[in-house]
């Protein structure tokens, strides 16, 4: 049984990948940060653990809790936008930092204690959950924190599909699009089911030619 884990699982794409993955027969495990979200992923057969990711101790105690676990796809989806309309004259820089300690350290955190759990499994992918608005080519300027959070991001995907191809890993970052959740709001074009069938194809059709790319949800590649 092929196994997936996720971060941030308890609403919007984190849960929705979660429930579709589930459904098809995966083992499924995704973090959370309070009981609700947790009753509502294990409704779907799904095993929930408690976690911060900016609790970089606790990530620390869930790899050697997890240790020997095989973890077919890693996906960092947890993140947070933070204050919008932040620009020059009114940066918050504590915002700013939380921002970067959820969207980037966070994962970065993840993906270091689970590692040896993706190298170990059949698949072997970490997808880091970016956002278009991460590309520095094609930034329109707006929301600086989040924005520069996912670009930071997207480096750190491509370094380390560097670092581990010769472990027969491969990291991608993936845009899921402008979906309608909490983070992406009602008027969002796109809704989480289809964003996240979506992913899951690109995730499927992953190659080791793929390793360090930038992708959207329908495979197309998007400029750094």
């Amino acid at each position: 049984m092929p196994s997936v884990f996720v971060t941030g699982a308890g609403r919007g794409l984190g849960l929705e990948l979660a429930r579709q993955y589930a459904a098809d027969g995966w083992r499924v495990t995704g973090t959370v940060r309070n009981d609700g979200a947790a009753k509502t992923l294990e409704a779907l057969g799904a095993r929930s653990l408690s976690l911060d990711v900016t609790d970089f101790g606790a990530v620390k105690r869930l790899g050697e809790r997890l240790r020997g676990e095989p973890i077919d796809v890693l996906v960092c989806n947890a993140g947070i936008s933070g204050r919008r309309g932040m620009a020059l004259g009114s940066f918050d820089y504590e915002e700013w930092d939380q921002v970067l300690r959820v969207n980037l350290l966070g994962a970065a955190a993840v993906i270091e204690a689970l590692v040896d759990n993706v190298a170990a499994s059949e698949k072997k992918i970490i997808a880091l959950l970016s956002s278009r608005m991460g590309s520095i080519s094609g930034t329109s300027g707006s929301t600086i924190p989040y924005s520069s959070s996912k670009a930071a991001l997207n480096l750190l995907a491509k370094a380390l599909s560097v670092q581990l191809a010769s472990r027969g890993v491969i990291v991608v970052a993936l845009h899921p699009g402008w979906v309608k959740t909490d983070m992406g709001g009602a008027g969002a074009p796109l809704g989480p089911e289809e964003s996240v069938r979506g992913l899951r194809r690109v995730l499927d059709g992953l190659g080791s030619e793929h390793a360090g790319a930038f992708l959207a949800h329908d495979g197309s590649v998007i400029a750094w």
